[in-house]
């Protein structure tokens, strides 16, 4: 009589498949942010900017003082304290390109387009998270450059009070200025998936347009310059008014329509092309 064969174990039912949702997009794009060596190098970069060229421009000013009461009247104690904003937002933006850019060019694009076929909400999650990340990051060191570049001034008694209006205004701003470069460098790497490219596009989008309105009729140039990227984008640090540029808030939705358009480009490339 044949021996009865042993029931060959049951295989263990795999984990059932998971929706692919945007907040699951989320949580794998903060993953990759954290990977990436470039992205603690990039914002020590600047931290150190942020604080470090903020406290030098400050000491500079207490050992040139304002002149004359006229001086002293335009003089704006909370933007040359944020002074390295300016040199931060290269950092953050080249960050920004790298984190899409990078992708293109190790080919793991292709992996992430194959995990969410549908490809935009992609791009919404890097676009969260790299804007939360960003200002989680760069508020509390605008916060901490504005108090230790009030303490230098404050011995020529050129400093400003963090309840003064406009101040609070201008340290916050300055933190979403620098999420809408970086943005800004996200867009232009998804747009153009090229990291030189995109480097590239970002300096010339950020500082061509003010050296071409300098070759313009003075009184053309002042009317041009107001509607540039960084004048309309950095005018949300200002405090003391300037007739040259916009508004602080009109200057900075002005920015974030441009951030806006290119992010929208990107988007309409990543639906119609292959990757």
């Amino acid at each position: 009589m044949t021996a009865a064969r042993p029931a060959s174990p049951s295989r263990p039912s795999g984990p059932a498949t998971q929706r692919v949702s945007q907040a699951r997009v989320v949580r794998s794009e903060w993953t990759k942010l954290r990977s990436l060596p470039s992205t603690a190098w990039s914002l020590l970069v600047t931290v150190v900017s942020i604080v470090g060229f903020g406290v030098l421009y400050c000491l500079l000013r207490v050992a040139r003082p304002p002149a004359d009461p006229a001086a002293a009247a335009a003089f704006d104690p909370t933007a040359v304290s944020l002074t390295g904003v300016q040199l931060a937002a290269i950092a953050i933006g080249v960050l920004g390109v790298l984190l899409v850019a990078g992708e293109y060019a190790t080919g793991l694009i292709r992996t992430s387009f194959t995990a969410v076929p549908r490809r935009l909400p992609v791009l919404w999650g890097k676009t969260i998270v790299f804007a939360l990340t960003t200002v989680a990051v760069c508020l509390p060191v605008t916060l901490v450059a504005f108090l230790a570049g009030q303490t230098i001034l404050s011995e020529k008694d050129l400093d400003i009070a963090f309840g003064h209006p406009g101040v609070a205004r201008a340290v916050l701003g300055s933190a979403l200025y620098l999420a809408a470069v970086g943005l800004l460098g996200l867009g232009l790497g998804a747009l153009l998936r090229s990291t030189a490219g995109a480097v590239a596009a970002l300096l010339g989008l950020l500082f061509g347009p003010q050296l071409l309105s300098g070759l313009l009729p003075g009184t053309w140039s002042d009317q041009v310059y107001r509607y540039l990227p960084v004048p309309a984008g950095a005018a949300v640090a200002n405090v003391r008014p300037d007739p040259v540029i916009l508004s602080p808030w009109a200057g900075f939705g002005l920015f974030c329509c441009y951030t806006g358009l290119v992010l929208a480009l990107a988007a309409w490339r990543l639906v119609r092309k292959d990757a």
